[in-house]
């Protein structure tokens, strides 16, 4: 799979990813052979590329779930831009509500992981995509979290629209990515400044509206030290810092042309590695969200091997169940032991920067019913582990109690 430039096009050329209109609706699907009105189709879309199969590559295993998921990023991307174009001409904003309502339905409620694929942007696409990404991940964080409908709808709402002051941002600042100096910061400052003043006209378009407007003013004025605005109430603080969270993961995970994003684990790499600016609680509520090191995963290992993930762990993401391929060994990386020996040091992506997955490697050396034998007894060895590791430990602390009586 390789990514190629719109203006580099050529027909026959065959689709990595589907190509949806902005109702959701097929018009290429993967594997298809591009099409002298295919490249027109793309170029009106406004892409800047697109990712094209090699001519003998097989087409990338992708689920059901997975290919909705890239069909309802383009929808909202649509949906988003009709809203923003109504703020810009002071209008109504009657399609909020129900575009809010999509999300919480696809996204509010779920009962399982998702596989969170980003998408390539662009300079001119890329407040619309950050904004649906974010507003996805808060959606499935709300409701881990057991958030009230009201209270997702406040949080989603500021997920969708904080952006909206990147409109009056030049693009040759947005094209610089990592690159934007402190004079580029401070423009981009000021228009999101901007931007809020605009939105600050539909507080009274809906109740959670006033909310949702506190919350991106907060998350905007945060680190602005030219910023006089009043601290948040305890509640609106976690908002905030769930907002904090996953903004930071999307911008380290997403892609764009001229910068290399980081993997899942890199990502929560860095949000764990600042409990002070990103909160413990909500970074769980992510990990425990979506997909960081899956079944079936190329891994990079600490003994610098290769390794698919034969079981994942959903209480410990880095401590699955793996199998080296050098050797054919399998580690349970939830035994402490095992993990002092060997660690995940990364996870290995495909060209688009999805989880690189080898379901058939795994199947050729674990079969389903015997990999489940096996994860049985990994589990039932690692709980008598744990238990022996709790009782010696509480043997340890009544042995120094009574040293310490004794002392005394």
């Amino acid at each position: 799979m390789r990514f190629v430039k719109t203006e580099d096009l050529k027909a026959g050329m065959r689709l990595a990813k589907p190509i949806y209109n902005k109702d959701g609706v097929l018009l290429y699907e993967r594997n298809s052979q591009l099409s002298t009105n295919g490249i027109s189709s793309v170029k009106n879309f406004g892409l800047i590329g697109i990712y094209i199969l090699e001519p003998a590559e097989p087409v990338p295993p992708l689920t059901e779930e997975d290919l909705e998921f890239e069909q309802l990023q383009t929808v909202y991307m649509f949906k988003l831009k009709e809203c923003m174009d109504l703020i810009q001409k002071r209008q109504k904003l009657d399609p909020l509500y129900p575009f809010l309502q999509d999300i919480i339905k696809h996204y509010g409620s779920l009962d399982h992981r998702v596989n969170f694929n980003q998408n390539l942007r662009s300079g001119e696409d890329f407040m619309y995509k950050h904004a649906i990404s974010t507003a996805i991940l808060l959606a499935m964080m709300t409701s881990h979290i057991k958030f009230s409908p009201r209270k997702q709808m406040v949080v989603i709402t500021a997920a969708l629209l904080h952006t909206f002051g990147y409109i009056y941002v030049p693009k040759h600042i947005l094209e610089k990515g990592p690159a934007i100096t402190q004079d580029d910061q401070e423009v981009i400052w000021h228009a999101l400044q901007r931007g809020l003043d605009r939105l600050s006209m539909y507080t009274n378009s809906y109740d959670f509206f006033p909310r949702a407007y506190a919350l991106m003013q907060t998350f905007i004025h945060m680190d602005n030290p030219e910023s006089h605005i009043a601290a948040p109430d305890p509640d609106l603080g976690v908002m905030v810092n769930m907002l904090k969270v996953a903004v930071r993961f999307d911008q380290l995970t997403a892609m764009s042309v001229g910068y290399e994003p980081v993997s899942e684990i890199m990502a929560m790499r860095d949000l764990m590695g600042a409990p002070d600016v990103y909160h413990p609680n909500n970074v769980t509520a992510l990990a425990e969200c979506i997909h960081i090191v899956p079944r079936a995963a190329s891994v990079d290992l600490s003994s610098g091997d290769k390794g698919i993930i034969l079981v994942e762990n959903t209480s410990d993401f880095m401590r699955p169940v793996v199998l080296r391929l050098s050797d054919n060994q399998i580690f349970d990386l939830s035994n402490n032991a095992v993990y002092k020996e060997i660690q995940i040091v990364d996870i290995m992506k495909t060209m688009d920067n999805r989880i690189d997955v080898d379901e058939d490697t795994l199947k050729q050396f674990v079969p389903d019913a015997e990999l489940s034998k096996m994860a049985s007894r990994f589990r039932a060895n690692l709980k008598r582990i744990h238990e022996r590791e709790e009782r010696e430990e509480w043997e340890r602390r009544v042995g120094e109690k009574n040293n310490y009586d004794a002392r005394a």
